[in-house]
C-alpha cells in the first residue's frame, strides 16, 4: 500500500521515498492514519520496524497544514532516551520538512554539549523540537523555550526512556504541557512501566502491537561461541582475521570495558574505537561518523549504541559481554540485518555464563547451537590441591580456573595442620 493511501499529501511520500521508505512497513500502516485522526497511539514493534516514521509522517502533515504563528510556538515534542537518538530522529525532521506546504523550523537538543548554541537556534521559537529530558529542563529553566502550545507529545523507546531512570524528568516536562494534546507511545517492548505510564495519560488510544512475523524478521544469524572470560579479546581479534570483517560492533558491560578492549584491538594493529556515556559529544559524534565511513574497523561499547543507532550494511555484532536482560540482547543485534540486509550476531558465552545465555534464548523464542574454536576450548576447572599433611580437601572454588585461597582460607588451613601436628 503507498503512503498517499494512508492520508499522506503524494509530496511528503516522496519525501520518504527519497528516504528509502518506499512502501509502508507494518507498524507505519497501522499508526499514521490512527495518527492522522488525532487518536493517541500506544505502538510497539521490534527494532528497525519503523517506528520513527510511524509518527514523523503524520505529525508533520498536521503542523504543515496549520496556519503560520508569530511568533514560532513548539507544537510538536519528541521526547527521546540518548543523543544519538536526537540526533538520528532529527535527521530525518530535517529532510522531511521541504515537503511540506510552508517552511517550518526544527529544533534538535541534547545534553553534552554546549547550551548557548541551543539556545541562539531556539530564538524566534520552533514548531517541532526533538529533545533528550534533561537537556530540555535546561532550556525551560533558562526561558528558552515553553510547552504551552504542545499539540503533540511523542515518547520514541518509551520503554528506555524509563529504564533510565527519567521518570522524574518526564514528570516535570508533563506538568509543564497542556492538558488536551495528542499523546504518542512507541517502543520495541510493553514494559510494565510504560503501561502504567500509557493509563496514566493515553486517552482511549489506539493500541498497535506488531509482532514479528517470521518473513519480516531481520535475517541475522546467531552463533553462541564458549569460551574462557580472559581469552575473549584473543578471540575476537581471531574472528576479525579469519572472517575479515570491515566493520564489527562490539558490547560490553562497562565504560571502564570498552577502553580496556578498545585499546587491547589497538595495540593489536587494529583500528578501534570506544563507545560510552562518559565520552564528550564531540568525541562520540565522530566516533559514529568515522565507524560509518568505514574509517574505524571496530567500535566497542556500552549499550548505549544499543538503541537508535542505525549503521548501513554493518555486517556483524558481538555480545563481548552478554546483555543484562533479553530484550537488551534484541536491541543489540537489531543493529545488524537492517533494511533487508543480512547479518551475524556472536555471542561468548563463558561456563559462568551458560544460565544466563539459557535464559536469553528461552525469551526469544530460538535456540542457539553452542560452538568451540580451535585453540579457544575453555579449560576445566581445576580443584583446589589440599594442604600438605591435610586429610581434608580443600573448599571449593567455585569452578574458577586459577583461582586462590583467600586469606581467610590460608588462615583456617594453617591452623587445621598446627592442630594435626600437637602431640596426642
Amino acid at each position: 500500500m503507498p503512503f498517499v493511501e494512508l492520508g499522506l499529501s503524494p509530496a511528503l511520500a516522496r519525501a520518504a521515498a527519497a528516504l528509502g521508505l518506499h512502501q509502508p512497513t507494518a507498524i507505519q500502516s497501522a499508526a499514521i492514519p490512527e495518527v492522522l485522526r488525532g487518536r493517541d497511539v500506544l505502538g510497539t514493534a521490534q527494532t528497525g520496524s519503523g517506528k520513527t516514521a510511524a509518527f514523523l509522517l503524520p505529525l508533520l502533515q498536521q503542523l504543515g497544514d496549520e496556519p503560520p504563528q508569530t511568533p514560532r510556538r513548539t507544537r510538536v515534542l519528541v521526547l527521546v532516551p540518548t543523543r544519538e537518538l536526537a540526533t538520528q530522529v532529527g535527521e530525518t525532521v530535517r529532510a522531511l520538512l521541504p515537503a511540506l506546504p510552508r517552511r517550518l523550523k526544527a529544533a534538535i537538543v541534547f545534553g553534552g554539549v554546549s547550551i548557548n548554541p541551543q539556545m541562539l537556534h531556539l530564538r524566534g521559537g520552533a514548531e517541532i523540537v526533538v529533545a533528550t529530558p534533561g537537556r530540555l529542563l535546561d532550556l525551560i529553566d533558562q526561558h528558552a523555550i515553553r510547552l504551552d502550545a504542545v499539540a503533540a507529545l511523542v515518547l520514541d523507546e518509551a520503554d528506555r526512556l524509563l529504564d533510565l531512570g527519567f521518570a522524574e524528568e518526564l514528570a516535570r516536562i508533563l506538568a509543564l504541557l497542556p492538558a488536551r494534546r495528542q499523546n504518542l507511545f512507541f517502543s520495541a517492548t510493553f514494559a510494565p512501566a510504560v503501561q502504567a505510564l500509557a493509563g496514566q495519560l493515553l486517552h482511549e488510544p489506539a493500541r498497535i502491537a506488531i509482532a514479528a512475523e517470521p518473513a519480516d524478521r531481520p535475517d541475522i544469524t546467531q552463533r553462541a561461541i564458549v569460551v574462557d572470560a580472559p581469552r575473549r579479546t584473543q578471540l575476537l581479534r581471531h574472528l576479525l582475521a579469519v572472517h575479515g570483517w570491515e566493520r564489527a560492533l562490539v558490547f560490553v558491560a562497562t565504560k571502564y570495558a570498552a577502553e580496556q578492549v578498545a585499546d587491547k584491538l589497538r595495540r593489536a594493529g587494529l583500528s578501534a574505537e570506544p563507545f560510552h556515556g562518559l565520552l564528550s559529544q564531540g568525541k562520540r559524534n565522530q566516533v559514529l561518523a568515522d565507524f560509518k565511513a568505514q574509517r574505524v574497523q571496530v567500535v566497542v561499547s556500552t549499550d548505549l549504541a544499543g538503541r537508535g543507532i542505525d549503521i548501513a550494511q554493518l555486517p556483524v555484532v558481538v555480545n563481548f559481554d552478554l546483555p543484562r536482560s533479553p530484550i537488551d540482547h534484541v536491541h543489540r543485534i537489531g543493529r545488524t540485518g537492517r533494511a533487508g540486509e543480512s547479518g551475524l550476531a556472536v555471542s561468548f558465552v563463558s561456563p559462568a555464563q551458560e544460565a544466563h545465555f539459557r535464559l536469553i534464548e528461552k525469551r526469544q523464542g530460538l535456540p542457539v547451537p553452542r560452538e568451540v574454536i580451535a585453540g579457544f576450548e575453555p579449560q576445566p576447572a581445576v580443584p583446589e590441591a589440599s594442604p600438605a599433611g591435610s586429610t581434608t580437601p580443600a573448599a571449593p572454588t567455585g569452578g574458577i580456573k586459577g583461582r586462590r585461597p583467600s586469606k581467610k582460607d590460608k588462615l583456617r588451613a594453617a591452623a587445621a595442620a598446627a592442630q594435626q601436628e600437637k602431640p596426642p
